[in-house]
């Protein structure tokens, strides 16, 4: 037994140290499917997360890979499980001048904050990740104010009966295991649309490599009543 969580802890710190290494950005271009282009996906992040203000919650943030994008002045609040990923996440932060900064170790399925509390939650390349997403998107829903914004950029299942799907479905059981519970084939979109939101709007597109291929980028807003 020792042995087994031996290696899950050594898992965990080459995932994290893997993270902090991967905060460089894809130079490739990114074509939305509604015409709009953006040279970088760093352009397509700015856009993203450029405007936003007061507190920030994100979910995953692994070693701050969106720290660069976000305003400097923003009360930003990360959910991190992996505890090695802290280390790394306050370096960033530190690096690129974000002066507030609040870390818990913890779950997207059971966030630790009061309702109706948080300004936005941003997740890019989690949702594919976590345990429960229905659960997830209606802790996010919970604790947004109302007319508050879920801002998401994420890696999603293929159209069915593709090959590029059928790859995905053929590779996610070992897949979880290597990227720590990442599901290829998900159809975040569904549970998007199925969540409650007041607003979902987002637009689909794809990056080379094709297992994590198409994604999806949006806003989903929540209604400015509180229910």
């Amino acid at each position: 037994m020792m042995k087994f969580a031996n290696l899950s802890q050594i898992q965990k710190r080459l995932f994290a140290w893997g993270m902090s290494k991967a905060n460089s950005i894809d130079s490739s271009a990114i074509a939305l499917k509604n015409g709009t282009i953006y040279g970088t996906m760093a352009e397509l992040k700015q856009s993203l997360l450029g405007s936003l203000q007061g507190k920030v919650l994100e979910i995953g943030p692994g070693a701050g890979a969106n720290f660069s994008y976000y305003p400097k002045d923003i009360d930003w609040i990360g959910i991190e499980p992996n505890p090695f990923m802290h280390q790394y996440l306050e370096q960033e932060a530190n690096l690129q001048g974000l002066k507030q900064i609040t870390l818990y170790r913890g779950s997207s399925e059971q966030l630790p904050m009061p309702a109706h509390s948080i300004d936005s939650v941003v997740s890019t390349h989690v949702l594919c990740s976590v345990n429960n997403i229905e659960q997830t998107l209606q802790e996010i829903k919970r604790i947004l104010k109302p007319g508050g914004s879920f801002i998401f950029l994420e890696h999603v299942a293929a159209d069915c009966c593709t090959w590029n799907r059928r790859i995905q479905d053929t590779i996610e059981p070992v897949w979880k295991v290597m990227f720590d519970n990442c599901h290829p084939n998900r159809t975040t979109w569904i549970a998007l649309e199925n969540a409650g939101f007041q607003s979902v709007d987002y637009q689909e597109f794809t990056i080379s490599f094709p297992i994590v291929s198409p994604h999806i980028a949006g806003v989903a807003k929540t209604s400015i009543a509180v229910s």
